[in-house]
């Protein structure tokens, strides 16, 4: 969104430095954000980006990658595939994954509840590749719907190969801050989650397992959803952080920090600065203006754009009154399809863009033919 890009830079060159040190100014905050190699604050309402760095570049995400996992095991629970009191086994494949685990043995089950919260809370690796291939039939059916899920979101500089983040033997295994922001977006929509994100300690095996969250953000930062830590010799140290005040649901994703405190503070003075700067609207549509579009030679004369009323949109606070400007197709050719651009309605702060609202066609509508006339006159006799 050009307005939030150009608000950002301004404030960035009146600070005299391209670190993001929104809140404060003295060295160490500064130096926390210049430890990153990418990062991105994005509002989840919205999709609007409010700060990049490098948001695009390739870099091993660690176990951030988890992310893409947990969205795949929410979205198999959404829709039956699994439930959370399936006992799930652990296979040789699974127990022998290295870094963080709970120490699964062959053959030893546990729901897919436990799992999940081992995966959410302790980033354990052999639950994450256990769930994977319960859901996918193997842990290379997983990786594959890994990738195909980023395609569908539309994401181009993702490549999964594995469901854990390890980075020690893989050749291409990459994302980007863009991409798991945008990831995390679609796993912030299952409510369920925050049953996960938002624990501190548990166990396991009836006390035998201790869970400590690897995301010490969620017992000291206000709002704080979620989401996902990783750290690999290779990638630094990560984080994707989501959080919600007022209303409002942002995510920051730090890549390739220095230290663990860094990923931390970074992330912090990115949210932050979101909270403090921006806000949610709710636009205040005239419905007057959001005419009917003529429809050429089409089997119904006339559509209605559709709009979503329910629509949000994020503005700088004190930005000042918003402005609309209707631009409505009077007349389109048949046929029209669903899903077809009948207008736009563009939001104005002074002069600037704030947003703008595509009104969608919400049926389809085909064009009248020889055929569809002489059935017509048939009918009427």
């Amino acid at each position: 969104m050009k307005k939030i890009t150009a608000f950002f830079t301004a404030f960035a060159i009146f600070m005299l430095s391209t670190s993001v040190c929104f809140a404060q100014t003295d060295n160490k905050e500064e130096k926390s954000m210049e430890s990153a190699k990418s990062a991105i604050l994005m509002c989840i309402d919205t999709g609007d980006i409010i700060y990049e760095k490098n948001a695009y570049e390739h870099l091993s995400p660690a176990s951030v990658t988890k992310v893409m996992s947990m969205l795949l095991i929410l979205e198999a629970l959404d829709s039956g595939k699994i439930a959370l009191t399936d006992k799930v086994p652990a296979s040789e494949n699974a127990v022998s994954k290295g870094g963080s685990q709970i120490w699964l043995e062959v053959g030893e089950e546990m729901t897919a509840d436990e799992l999940f919260k081992a995966v959410v809370v302790a980033s354990a690796n052999d639950a994450c590749t256990a769930l994977g291939e319960y859901i996918a039939g193997s842990d290379t059916g997983f990786i594959k719907m890994m990738n195909d899920r980023a395609a569908e979101l539309g994401l181009e500089n993702s490549n999964f190969e594995n469901c854990t983040g390890l980075d020690d033997t893989v050749t291409n295994h990459y994302s980007c801050a863009y991409d798991i922001a945008v990831i995390a977006k679609e796993v912030m929509k299952h409510e369920i989650v925050k049953n996960y994100t938002s624990i501190w300690l548990d166990s396991l095996r009836n006390g035998k397992t201790e869970l400590n969250n690897t995301n010490k953000l969620v017992n000291t930062y206000n709002g704080i959803t979620g989401l996902k830590t990783g750290t690999t010799s290779n990638a630094g140290f990560c984080l994707c952080a989501t959080a919600q005040r007022d209303g409002m649901n942002l995510v920051a994703v730090v890549l390739g920090c220095e230290t663990s405190d860094e990923r931390f503070d970074s992330a912090v003075n990115l949210l932050d600065f979101g909270f403090a700067n921006y806000e949610l609207a709710e636009p205040q549509f005239d419905k007057a203006q959001i005419t009917d579009v003529k429809i050429k030679n089409g089997r119904e004369k006339y559509i209605s754009p559709a709009i979503n009323e329910t629509e949000k949109i994020l503005v700088a606070k004190g930005s000042g009154e918003i402005t609309y400007k209707y631009e409505i197709n009077k007349e389109m050719p048949a046929p029209v399809n669903k899903g077809d651009n009948l207008g736009t309605i563009v939001l104005y702060s002074g002069e600037d863009v704030i947003k703008t609202i595509y009104l969608k066609a919400d049926k389809n509508i085909e064009t009248v033919s020889y055929s569809y006339i002489f059935k017509k006159m048939l009918s009427n006799i």
